[in-house]
Formats: C-alpha cells, structure tokens, sequence
C-alpha cells in the first residue's frame, strides 16, 4: 500500500522546495539565459558598446577550423576518459569485491581519489610527469622513453586522460561495488555448480546485471569529460602543445577570458549545453533500451 505524506499546511511543500529551486534558476537558468542572449551579439574592441548580429557568432564557428579541431579533440578524449575510467573502475570493483582480508583499507584507499579537486589532480600528475624533474619521466628515460608533454602533443592528451580518469575513478569505483554487492550469491553459486567458469559468469550474470549501473555511470562521465574536466587541463596543459589538448570547454575559457571575445565565447557555451543535452537523451533513447532492470 502506497504511503503518502500528508502536510499540514499547504505552503510548506514550497517552502522546503524553495531552496533547491533558487539554486537551480541563479546558478543554471539565469546563467544559460545569459549565455543564449550573449551569443547573439558583438562587442567592440573596448567593450563598451554591443551590435545584435542574430546567428553570425555561430556561423563563423562552423566556419573556424581551430573551432572544428576543438570538436575532435573533445570527441578522442571524451571516450578516452569515459571508456578507461568505467573498465578500470569496474576491475578494480569486482577485485575489491573478492578482497577478505583488508577489504576496508583496500576500499579506502581507492575512495581517496574522490576528495581531490580536479586542479589539484592536474598539479599532482603534472609534477609527476614533469619532463625534467618528474618522477615517472625519470623512470620512463630508463626504459627509453623520451618524455615531454609540454611539446609533444600526444603526450599531452595522454596526461590529462590519466589525471582525468584518475579523479573520477573512485565515484565509478563506489557505484560498481555497490552494484556487484547487491547481485545475489546464490545466482553465483548456481551457475558454478552449472560448472560455468568465472568468466562466463561474470559476462552472463555479472555484467547484464550491472547494466543500470553501466549506463547511469556513462552519461555522468560523458558529462565530466564535458565539463568537468576543465580544472585539470587549466592547472597542466593550458589547451596545448598548439591547442592539441583544447577540448570544447576549454576553448570557451579561452576565447571568452583570454581572447576577450563574449559573443563567440556565448555561442561556444550554447552549442556545447546543446552537445550534452543531445547527447543525454540519445542515451536515454538508445542505450537505454538496452539495459535490463
């Protein structure tokens, strides 16, 4: 039987929901609705006058091929980062989950990560493969591997992938062990005395089962790729070597704060709000369908 909560007076649902709304419409709305009306206009060189141009600011983006390079970089690392922090997180779930002794400081340890602000999880990773004083370039000289990201442009993209990943693998890392605890013992013990191997277990019984989790954990790393991720490329790379690791949030900051120009940063801004949105709701559509509760 369904319980439902009666309130008193019919003015205190609106006032405990009051909060959250104002939240919502100062740091979301009103933002957003700025940025759309921003993005129909041009400023001077000095700022203090404006023209309403309509869809010229997005036309010259389309028409910008640092802007079009933007894309594909924000594409190669979204899906690096997406794809490597799920299967990393989802290995070390399912080893934390058959840990028995020192299951808690094994946990902790890769809850850490969490608490660390995305700057200072580029700072973190930058001094470590910093070319000249870096621990890890130090050890990759020894192998014989020459290693500067600050010109090579693959290196690069490797570091912020890795910082990135790193931030965000200790949220994975909760919701799939929490997804492979609740999966019941007794299914697991069935098919090994079916004589099934761990492997096939975990492809046939683990992973579907883990499917609402899989695919609540992908739109929320698609949307940290997205923006998320703008405090560890700001605090390493700064969008290069030559603008190689300028993703599309990134590029925002740069045009708008650096380069002074609002109206191309605003056009930038709506694009990339309707990138994600799309993307969500092809999810949703989608993959959605695919995913057995």
């Amino acid at each position: 039987m369904e319980k439902r909560v009666v309130f008193q007076s019919k003015w205190l649902p609106y006032a405990l929901l009051a909060p959250q709304i104002a939240v919502t419409v100062i740091f979301f709305f009103w933002p957003a609705a700025q940025a759309v009306y921003y993005s129909f206009l041009v400023q001077d060189a000095f700022g203090t006058s404006s023209q309403f141009v309509w869809f010229q600011n997005f036309t010259e983006l389309f028409h910008d091929g640092r802007y079009i390079e933007s894309f594909k970089v924000t594409i190669v690392f979204s899906l690096l980062v997406a794809v490597s922090g799920l299967s990393i997180a989802l290995l070390l779930a399912t080893a934390a989950d058959r840990v028995v002794r020192g299951a808690m400081a094994y946990k902790t340890f890769l809850i850490w990560p969490y608490a660390v602000a995305p700057a200072i999880a580029g700072v973190l990773w930058a001094f470590l493969f910093a070319p000249s004083i870096g621990i890890v370039t130090y050890l990759l000289k020894k192998m014989g591997v020459d290693w500067n990201w600050i010109i090579n442009d693959q290196q690069a993209m490797l570091l912020i992938v890795i910082a990135s990943v790193w931030k965000q693998i200790s949220y994975n890392f909760l919701f799939f062990l929490a997804g492979l605890q609740s999966i019941p013992r007794a299914l697991m013990e069935a098919a090994a005395i079916d004589g099934a191997s761990p492997t096939r277990r975990f492809w046939t019984i683990v992973f579907p089962l883990l499917s609402p989790t899989t695919f609540f954990l992908l739109v929320v790393n698609i949307v940290y790729a997205f923006f998320e991720t703008f405090g560890v490329i700001d605090a390493t790379t700064q969008g290069g070597p030559a603008a190689a690791t300028q993703v599309l949030v990134y590029k925002v900051y740069h045009d708008g704060v650096k380069g002074q120009d609002l109206g191309s940063s605003s056009a930038q801004s709506v694009i990339l709000m309707f990138i994600v949105i799309t993307l969500t709701v092809i999810q949703f559509r989608f993959v959605e369908k695919k995913v057995q509760y």
